[in-house]
């Protein structure tokens, strides 16, 4: 499966971001890409009004989403990215959305609603109350994920046991002390501890650290980019997957359950 990574400084406006994302789908779709990731909350950002993310959100039906479809169909390439929804209670959901031929064909309502480092998500943003669901790509299963969730080793654990051969981190990963090193650490072990890969994408700007990677089932990063807005490609090869699981059967090994979402926390 060809991966595109696509990276870039969300802008206050959505106007601006639905135009880098047609221009970014169609780089992918020239280079023959199967699945496209793009970076978290891609509708509107501003690093000087936090309650934004509430103020531009827009139903899937919107003219955000609207158009990427358009632009999808007659196409096989799958497009994944986070947008913020309005909910029946006056705030917004943090939704991971997959695209193809014009149509969503999958939703996930961010779990882990990021409430750390003097940050209050929920201030605006209510929790999913789901488990992912896995999307079909190229032969692959892909398990879904957003941002803060990769500190929840239970997710990546729970979706690779439900079938997932890669896992897709859309994120916004906030500048500051060690937080580059939390990223990588963090996206390595979720990768290495599941025999999985990880597509982990990254805003960039001056707010967000950017530093998009592809991590391989064994803790290699096999494609990366900087601090910049950038596309980078890489390909998830099945025999380094199936390799990696004869020689390091953690799956097999493991003696816990399979993790369940907690009740009391909805």
């Amino acid at each position: 499966m060809k991966v595109a990574l696509g990276q870039f400084a969300v802008a206050k406006e959505w106007q601006t971001n639905v135009e880098t994302c047609l221009s970014l789908m169609k780089k992918s779709e020239q280079a023959g890409v199967d699945l496209l990731v793009l970076p978290e909350g891609i509708l509107a950002r501003d690093i000087t009004d936090p309650d934004l993310v509430l103020k531009a959100a827009q139903p899937l039906d919107g003219p955000f989403v609207s158009q990427l479809l358009a632009a999808s169909v007659g196409s096989q390439m799958t497009t994944m990215m986070s947008v913020h929804t309005p909910t029946p209670d006056g705030r917004a959901w943090n939704v991971l959305i997959s695209l193809r031929d014009g149509k969503i064909i999958s939703e996930y309502r961010k779990l882990h609603l990021y409430d750390a480092f003097s940050t209050q998500e929920s201030k605006n943003v209510t929790p999913g109350k789901d488990i992912p669901p896995l999307v079909e790509v190229a032969g692959f299963k892909v398990g879904l994920m957003t941002c803060y969730d990769v500190r929840f080793p239970e997710l990546a654990r729970r979706l690779v046991l439900d079938g997932a051969d890669a896992l897709v981190l859309p994120a916004a990963w906030v500048k500051g002390p060690l937080k580059e090193m939390h990223w990588e650490v963090l996206v390595t072990a979720r990768a290495l501890e599941n025999t999985t890969y990880v597509v982990a994408v990254g805003e960039c700007g001056e707010r967000n650290i950017g530093n998009s990677m592809v991590v391989d089932p064994l803790g290699v990063a096999i494609a990366r980019a900087a601090e910049a807005p950038a596309l980078v490609f890489a390909e998830l090869d099945k025999a380094r997957l199936e390799h990696a699981r004869k020689v390091l059967p953690v799956l097999d090994n493991r003696r816990f359950d399979i993790p369940q979402l907690r009740s009391d926390k909805f």
